[in-house]
């Protein structure tokens, strides 16, 4: 059975793994996110050190990407606050490494996919997977096929209207100030009250608030896509009882409008710790048709 080479690629670690095409994972490590080369060299030596002969490699990857394949930059980080990383080339350096092909796309996009075709996507025609943590990204699946436009999708950069206890923090992105990641995305969180919201008490207002905003979010969605899953992922919500108040936030902003029980439709990861290489793994397979 062949064997591929795995790379989630985050903006603080590298989770580098070898799995086969059934979903054994054979190996994993992680190394820190410090500059291209020092981390990309780095991971070409680990998967030449456990004597790695890929079929293929797959990278799951913060973004935003370049995912033209016409383009002279494809693999390529076009720009990003992420410091040294701007117009990192990722795919040259694995190609060139074991001669092999690579799939690349966003870290989202590849936890969408996973989780649709092995986690909580199975039985369903499709899936909106979110990820809330340091940032916030989205990606869909319809039939078993991620949408692309021009590029990926940037959910986390749609405009939201304001809480009403919310009016005066200026947002965190530094694109666009209050957008739903700019008021949403552990740094906004920890900007506007000085920890992260799972560290906050039980009755402290910021939780209402956060369920108040992503459910609004999911509402959005659901008007635009109509997920038959919405998969929330992400560190912020590891947050206990989060998941709870957004489904209780979707279903007033949807005021009956939606098809569908909440509970039902918006739901939490099932791959766990796996799905950042599986996602990887899932790009891989998707590519090879």
């Amino acid at each position: 059975m062949a064997d591929y080479g795995l790379i989630e690629a985050g903006g603080t670690k590298f989770v580098l793994g070898i799995a086969d095409e059934a979903r054994n994972i054979h190996a994993r490590h992680q190394i820190p996110t410090t500059t291209p080369q020092e981390t990309l060299g780095t991971a070409v030596a680990w998967f030449k050190d456990q004597g790695l002969i890929p079929e293929a490699i797959g990278i799951a990857s913060f973004g935003p990407l370049d995912l033209d394949r016409a383009s002279p930059t494809w693999g390529h980080i076009p720009r990003t606050p992420k410091p040294h990383w701007t117009g990192a080339d990722l795919v040259t350096p694995f190609a060139k490494a074991f001669d092999c092909p690579v799939a690349i796309d966003t870290d989202v996009n590849g936890a969408a996919l996973s989780e649709y075709r092995w986690g909580a996507g199975v039985g369903y025609q499709s899936l909106l997977y979110l990820t809330i943590g340091t940032g916030i990204g989205g990606g869909f699946v319809s039939g078993g096929t991620l949408l692309h436009g021009l590029s990926h999708p940037e959910m986390g950069h749609i405009r939201i209207a304001r809480h009403p206890q919310d009016q005066n923090y200026p947002g965190c992105c530094p694109f666009h100030g209050d957008c739903f990641e700019g008021l949403v995305a552990g740094p906004a969180i920890k900007g506007r009250w000085d920890a992260s919201l799972s560290d906050l008490p039980e009755d402290h207002p910021a939780h209402a608030i956060i369920a108040w905003y992503i459910g609004q979010a999911v509402c959005t969605f659901q008007a635009v896509m109509e997920p038959a899953r919405i998969v929330l992922g992400g560190g912020v919500m590891h947050t206990p009882g989060l998941i709870e108040l957004v489904r209780e936030s979707a279903t007033g902003w949807a005021n009956g409008y939606f098809n569908g029980d909440p509970a039902e439709i918006i739901v939490e990861p099932v791959l766990g710790d796996n799905a950042g290489l599986l996602g990887a793994l899932a790009l891989v397979l998707d590519e090879e048709g």
